[in-house]
């Protein structure tokens, strides 16, 4: 397990890159993490959902993702709520306050310690990711993440923190020191991340810390830009190129506060003609030659939001201008002339008007839409990919004009004009054939080969491995399991 000091100190990444090591290293290895908090999902190959940082490291591994690689996911849906996915399938919406403080941990302690049994079973080893900081005190005993499930799998733990923000010696000195002896005993390394400079002015850092903590140092990993794996949150997109370029086609996609499946846009960020950017400024939005409303896990009180800050009005306004104005899932039901809530599935308001850019009316389910899909783009002869996760059945009030249209019968999605439709597929844009449709009118095709992003993936995967190999002491990690087995 690698588990952390506190947030974001990058045990994600490491827990990807070593899913990649132990996959080289001809082992069979499977990601888990017992409890995901993210707006970021993913359907797996038998339609069921999880977080999209295990199916990333599920593909770091080699293998497809499964419900038991993240049996419990909380998508929030407010500042103090979310939406509780209980090995792949919703069981409903809880406070903050309810899921933490209420008996149910235990069925979903239950239920995450047999997912990961299943797990045990069937790969080796198994790289376990924990959550947050391992010693927060006031949670500990309802935990289902961190060292409670460590002790259930008498996992070798490896402890992360990150020296970038400061204060190193002091989170790694009083997180171990706030275990339990029990807890304690499972410590077996502490890795370093994020370091800056030059490593060799921390050796003296480094035995200060072993002598502290009576734990051997085994890693201390330098800061890289230049590795691309997919990121869990969305925090910090607003940050993400919010200047409009010249000679590319600006894109932007409207910065909702509760935005969901933002990889949707990965491989148009990269795309050589394309300048993405993410805004909630109606101004940079009107200026960009094509606008995409992303996914949401609230529609309709991200659709409240853009009507009260302008993004709404900019909208319909780049549209009259025959702008290319785009929406997937969230966003789909959006452009629509009205989404309706009888079920209180997002809140209290019933029923809110779209923006009355597609003739499409939407009422959103209790039921869960969760599936990988194969289908045709505008009648295209290409077959291409994507997944659908929604709660919501739209309709069309007239003629029926569907986007797409699946492998297995269905249609989805509606084309009001050649550069403005909607669609509930996810990773529409992961599809070069989708991608050179879209920018076909405001750039010249690339003379060089399509951007392969499946390729790229596994060359950022193997570059992770590698950096990992040459910082951390993979022999002693080897060492460690041995020694358990």
């Amino acid at each position: 397990m690698f588990a952390g000091t506190a947030s974001d100190v990058g045990k994600s990444l490491i827990n990807t890159g070593f899913c990649r090591i132990f996959k080289q290293d001809g082992y069979h290895p499977a990601p888990f993490k017992a409890q995901n908090m993210s707006l970021n999902s993913y359907a797996t190959p038998d339609g069921f959902e999880i977080g999209r940082a295990q199916a990333v490291q599920a593909e770091a591994c080699g293998i497809p993702c499964s419900t038991d690689m993240n049996p419990v996911l909380l998508k929030p849906t407010s500042d103090k709520a979310s939406q509780v996915v209980l090995l792949g399938k919703p069981v409903g919406s809880q406070s903050a306050y309810d899921y933490f403080m209420g008996n149910n941990k235990q069925e979903l302690f239950a239920a995450s310690k047999a997912a990961y049994d299943r797990l045990y079973q069937l790969h080796n080893p198994v790289v376990m990711e924990g959550a947050g900081s391992i010693s927060e005190l006031n949670l500990k005993h309802r935990d289902i993440t961190n060292m409670r499930m460590a002790l259930h799998a008498n996992a070798d733990v490896y402890l992360v923190a990150d020296i970038d923000r400061g204060g190193v010696f002091a989170s790694v000195y009083g997180t171990i020191a706030l275990l339990t002896p029990e807890e304690k005993q499972l410590i077996k390394g502490i890795i370093i991340n994020k370091f800056r400079g030059d490593a060799r002015l921390f050796e003296s850092g480094r035995t200060m810390i072993e002598e502290l903590c009576s734990i051997p140092v085994i890693g201390v990993v330098p800061y890289r830009k230049d590795i691309y794996i997919e990121e869990e949150d969305s925090v910090g997109l607003e940050h993400k190129h919010n200047k409009l370029a010249s000679g590319k086609v600006n894109v932007a996609v409207v910065l909702l506060n509760r935005i969901s499946n933002f990889t949707d846009f990965n491989v148009l960020e990269r795309d050589e003609r394309v300048h993405l950017f993410y805004s909630n400024n109606p101004a940079d939005i009107e200026k960009a030659d094509i606008i995409i409303i992303p996914g949401s896990k609230n529609t309709i009180a991200d659709l409240i939001d853009i009507k009260n800050n302008g993004v709404a009005k900019a909208i319909v306004q780049a549209h009259k201008n025959s702008k290319t104005v785009i929406g997937i899932c969230g966003g789909y039901q959006m452009m629509g002339t009205v989404v309706e809530d009888p079920h209180h599935v997002e809140g209290a308001i019933e029923s809110m008007p779209g923006l009355g850019i597609l003739p499409v009316s939407t009422v959103l389910t209790e039921d869960k839409i969760t599936e990988q899909c194969r289908f045709y783009y505008k009648g295209q002869s290409t077959a291409c990919e994507g997944y659908e996760i929604h709660m919501g059945l739209t309709s069309t009030s007239g003629e029926a004009r569907p986007l797409n249209n699946t492998l297995n019968g269905h249609a989805d999605g509606y084309q009001l004009t050649d550069n403005c439709w909607g669609t509930y597929i996810h990773g529409i844009l992961d599809n070069a054939t989708v991608v050179d449709d879209l920018l076909k009118d405001h750039a010249t095709q690339s003379s060089g080969a399509p951007f392969d992003y499946l390729a790229f993936k596994e060359e950022q995967y193997d570059k992770l491995a590698q950096h990992l190999r040459e910082h951390i002491d993979m022999a002693y990690i080897y060492r460690q399991l041995k020694t358990q087995s």
